[in-house]
């Protein structure tokens, strides 16, 4: 490798400095191309060309089979049957999903809406029983799966036709197999947009006794007897009905 050094130069050639550094010109030789191409020289013993042979790979395949025919049904019934049977109040022969509507646990949360889009993408009506909305919901999920450990009491809970499925890593877990359609099916689909006309999807509507505040004014019967304010009994802790097309 020749350095062509600034000693050769005269001088009055003066090189333009960058960052208080000269500028200097190295040629490459011959010679030093035969030194570059020793520092890594060739495997002693090459590797020969790695053959693949594609049909070997699709000797597995179905010759036969139609690409434009859709994949066999799976058996409903086989596959429910792997779920204990734990039947929800009137959840005989539809989807009940109890869930919550409180930001108070995210993870909780953001459970109760994976598991509800998954759910909710399919197509069919879901019974959604939200926990923090409704006491009576919390009681009936805590009475379906006693015996077992808390977590069961944590939404959401997923329960098919009288089959309890579990919870959010359950239904994940079956969304992810690509098995959640053979899950409902066999349950009736919606027609386009389908909303509940009692209650507009929401499940509830507000007392038209107590309008919501839970209290109803009780007048005395007698002279001297004072006005007492009693638990309306028509509503829930919220000043909710339960809307009976729905619920």
């Amino acid at each position: 490798m020749g350095c062509v050094s600034s000693t050769l130069l005269t001088h009055d050639d003066e090189f333009p400095k960058i960052g208080g550094f000269s500028h200097h010109f190295v040629s490459l030789t011959s010679t030093t191309y035969g030194l570059l191409n020793t520092l890594d020289p060739p495997p002693a013993d090459p590797l020969p060309p790695e053959t693949i042979n594609a049909w070997d790979l699709m000797s597995d395949l179905d010759e036969n089979a139609d690409p434009n025919l859709p994949n066999p049904p799976l058996n409903l019934n086989n596959f429910l049957e792997k779920f204990e049977k734990i039947c929800p109040p009137r959840g005989e022969k539809r989807v009940v999903l109890y869930t919550t509507s409180l930001r108070g646990v995210r993870k909780t949360f953001e459970d109760c809406e994976a598991v509800r889009s998954s759910i909710m993408g399919l197509g069919i009506p879901v019974c959604e029983r939200d926990i923090s909305m409704h006491r009576g919901f919390r009681d009936e999920l805590r009475e379906l799966v006693k015996g077992k450990t808390a977590d069961h009491c944590i939404p959401p809970r997923l329960f098919v036709e009288g089959r309890y499925v579990g919870g959010a890593e359950e239904v994940i877990g079956i969304v992810d197999k690509g098995s959640i359609a053979a899950l409902v099916q066999g349950l009736p689909k919606l027609g386009g947009v389908c909303v509940c006309e009692g209650c507009g999807g929401a499940g509830f509507f507000p007392c038209s006794t107590c309008h919501g505040s839970c209290k109803m004014v009780k007048e005395g019967c007698g002279i001297g007897v004072r006005s007492v304010v009693v638990k309306c009994g028509d509503c829930n802790e919220n000043g909710l009905v339960l809307c009976p097309v729905c619920s």
